[in-house]
């Protein structure tokens, strides 16, 4: 059974915007694309400069599908899985997230995954 763990409340995320938010020992970027509860979590370690910066990167919309752009080296991460549009080998781990009562949970499960 997993275990959820509160990350912040939902308002705590602008529309259009991400967040940093510390899940453990991992640094998560959390992004809300839009107004709704609709949240995605991804690693916030950008492995082509291997900083802590994919959650102030640029939200945006190609072939149908959700990719934040890294704002150093501008690389772009699909927000369901992290995958990496330009190189595979770089995809990022990607949580599973959800909001319940307007508090946006991380699950303990899916960050063992990646850790583990």
């Amino acid at each position: 059974m997993s275990q959820w763990l509160t990350l912040c409340s939902v308002e705590d995320i602008l529309p259009g915007c991400g967040v940093c938010a510390l899940a453990g020992d991992e640094q998560v970027a959390l992004f809300r694309p839009y107004a709704d509860e609709q949240i995605f979590a991804i690693s916030n370690i950008d492995p082509f400069a291997q900083a802590s910066v994919l959650s102030r990167g640029l939200i945006g919309e190609h072939q149908g599908e959700l990719w934040v752009a890294s704002p150093l080296k501008k690389q772009h991460f699909r927000l369901t899985d992290g995958f990496c549009m330009e190189d595979d080998q770089y995809s990022i781990p990607a949580y599973d997230v959800r909001v319940r009562d307007g508090h946006v949970e991380i699950s303990s499960a899916s960050l063992q995954a990646e850790i583990g």
